[in-house]
């Protein structure tokens, strides 16, 4: 099973970007399909944006489409997902995680965090207006 870890959390201001990645390990990388996932405090966990094995598709939930970009580099067993244009509602602990998926599978498959086998241990992005 892959490992994952997440890092490029921080503290910004509204309008502002961030990079955060997601290093694997123990595993063959590009078997898995990876996503991003962010929680809130007293909500639940939502789905931002995944990108399948190949990195050729890639799905974002409408909060942020448009400014967040994700895009992996199989060279470096590394997922990143570049959040341009942050705002307040941002705010969350963010998550990548791992997933078997096949290349082909739809992406309404990579909107359920159940689909997803192996979790990082989030990192923490606090946007402030």
């Amino acid at each position: 099973q892959v490992q994952l870890v997440e890092s490029g959390g921080g503290l910004v201001q509204a309008g502002d970007s961030l990079r955060l990645s997601c290093t694997t390990s123990g595993g063959t990388f590009s078997r898995y399909a990876v996503g991003w996932f962010r929680q809130a405090p007293g909500l639940e966990r939502e789905f931002v944006a995944a990108v399948s094995r190949s990195g050729f598709r890639r799905y974002y939930s409408d909060s942020v489409k448009g400014r967040f970009t994700i895009s992996r580099d199989n060279a470096e067993n590394t997922v990143f997902l570049q959040m341009n244009s942050l705002k307040p509602e941002d705010t969350a602990k963010y998550y990548c995680a791992a997933t078997p998926a096949l290349e082909g599978y739809g992406s309404t498959f990579y909107y359920s965090s159940l689909r997803y086998d192996s979790w990082g241990q989030g990192t923490q992005v606090t946007v402030s207006s």
